[in-house]
């Protein structure tokens, strides 16, 4: 028996996209309304698991966890870590240093208060590469280590968890987390079953989007469909993996800015 952990993706909790986060066409399908992800926290707290810091966790031990995570460090993130402390949660909030006090995202100041609420803030990477399993083992330890570096100095404290941008992953993303000194890190796989992976703590993921229905959530969090959404992600994968001109033209096109049509 393991620990199994239900962790879910969040990016920003707007009502207005243009006011947080990344503006790129892929972006915008991940921008959840403020009453949607409300309706999320709810179906959550209905399964009567309280959402908690992988760093409280005996991950080699057995039990069942919920953890919840924001990817890319938008201005959004206030918000949303201020509705799970209203609730009494505590989440993981992962920093695109590169980024810190950009119009759209956080600031230093920010980020700051975010931990003081006792939240965990670890890093995105520095650039947020579009493909990350496309860059040399090299070059990943170092966006991991710049960005880890960059928050250590802001909180005076070590930066101990981080999370793939892009979601792609390959055995060379895996290996140069622990190579990179981190501790935990969270993928985009939806896999309850934490393992490790050169010293480090590797966690699947769900993540939500716009469209993802509160009772999708609620099913999710009592620790079903998991699964299915699995296999979905792997033949999706698949298809990328077969066509990989093809899926870096699509990477192309989405990541161009948005232009105010939601797709």
């Amino acid at each position: 028996m393991s620990a199994l952990v239900a962790s879910f993706g969040y990016h920003d909790v707007t009502d207005d996209i243009r006011e947080s986060g990344f503006q790129r066409n892929s972006a915008v399908p991940f921008k959840l309304g403020v009453q949607r992800y409300r309706s999320h926290l709810d179906r959550i707290a209905a399964r009567h698991h309280t959402p908690t810091l992988v760093t409280g966790i005996d991950l080699a031990g057995t039990g069942r966890h919920v953890l919840l995570t924001f990817d890319d460090g938008g201005k959004s993130a206030l918000a949303a870590g201020d509705e799970l402390c209203r609730r009494g949660w505590k989440g993981h909030f992962f920093i695109t240093t590169g980024f810190i006090g950009h119009r759209t995202f956080l600031d230093a100041g920010e980020i700051r208060q975010l931990r003081s609420a006792g939240h965990l803030i670890g890093s995105h990477s520095h650039t947020h590469p579009d493909i990350y399993r496309d860059l040399p083992p090299d070059r990943m330890v170092v966006e991991w280590r710049q960005s880890s570096d960059i928050l250590a100095q802001i909180l005076g404290e070590p930066c101990l968890a981080a999370a793939v941008p892009g979601g792609d992953i390959s055995g060379a993303v895996l290996r140069s987390a622990g190579r990179s000194g981190l501790r935990y890190l969270f993928t985009s796989e939806p896999c309850l079953i934490p393992s490790i992976v050169g010293g480090c703590w590797i966690l699947g993921r769900y993540c939500a989007r716009a469209s993802t229905s509160p009772n999708e959530i609620a099913q999710l969090a009592g620790f079903r469909g998991w699964s299915q959404k699995l296999l979905l992600r792997r033949l999706k994968g698949l298809a990328r993996n077969s066509l990989p001109s093809l899926y870096r033209l699509y990477v192309r096109h989405s990541t161009r800015e948005w232009q105010g049509q939601v797709q």
